[in-house]
This record gives structure tokens, sequence and C-alpha cells, in this order.
């Protein structure tokens, strides 16, 4: 299990008549505040302060294609050639990471193909990387390769 030290938090919240939104810092837009989407943003934060990774190269809610089925990824970071370096599925902090959330993430894998695969609902996280054709489990949230 990987653990995560969460900022100090940055993340703004507004509340828009009835409803509470958040900005994301990467689609730079206010979104609607939902369980899974305080996960993701944590999560982005986390990526972008405590971790230094580029914004550039950080996609939120990617679409992706599986056969006939158009899907998307909560967060994907890429290498500095365009090339998909991360998958990160996200969600909600009462959900528990089952074998039906790695399948969902191996899945996207099929067409992204990353080199670490992260499944968090911001208390657990689960990790690993993909060397020699085969997945190992890591206990750490990787550095951004340079």
């Amino acid at each position: 299990m990987i653990k995560i030290g969460f900022p100090k938090q940055q993340i703004k919240i507004e509340q828009r008549g009835s409803i509470n939104e958040i900005f994301d810092i990467i689609r730079k837009k206010w979104i609607i505040l939902s369980p899974e989407e305080w996960v993701r943003q944590n999560i982005l934060d986390y990526l972008l302060i405590s971790k230094n990774y580029p914004s550039s190269l950080i996609a939120v809610e990617k679409e992706i294609r599986l056969g006939e089925l158009k899907k998307r990824c909560d967060i994907v970071v890429y290498n500095r050639d365009a090339n998909p370096w991360m998958i990160i599925e996200c969600k909600k902090m009462t959900a528990t990471l089952s074998e039906k959330t790695l399948q969902q993430i191996l899945r996207y894998h099929i067409t992204l193909p990353a080199k670490y695969l992260i499944i968090t609902n911001g208390i657990y996280s689960f990790g690993f990387v993909k060397e020699d054709g085969i997945f190992s489990e890591i206990n750490i949230f990787p550095d951004y390769e340079k």
C-alpha cells in the first residue's frame, strides 16, 4: 500500500446556489464537488505540489475507447515524449478498492499502456509498475521521470 502525505490544501471550493463546486487546476474550470471529485482533486494537488509532476503532462478524465465503449480515465500522466506513463483511478473515500477496481484500470491499460497504475480512494492507494511485461506492486508514489 502507498502512503500519501497530502500537502496543505490549495484546493478552491465555492458554493454556487445550492451546489458546491471545486476548481480543477488541470482543466482550469469549476466542477461539481462529488465525493470522487474530492479525491481526484486532492490527488492532483499531491502530484503537483508534493511530487512536482508537470501540470502540462497531466490529463483529467481522458476519454478512451474500449471496443465500442467510450470510457474516461480519471488521471493520466504522460512522459516527456507524450506517451502514457501513469494511469490513476480515483474512487470516493468510502469505496472499497477491490478486484473490480483493479480490473477497471487494467482495461484502461489496454488502450493506454502506461508504466504505472495507481488505484486510490484517498485513504488507501495501491500502485503497480510494469517491467518486462510483468506487474509488480510498489509502495511509494514514483517520482516523475526527468
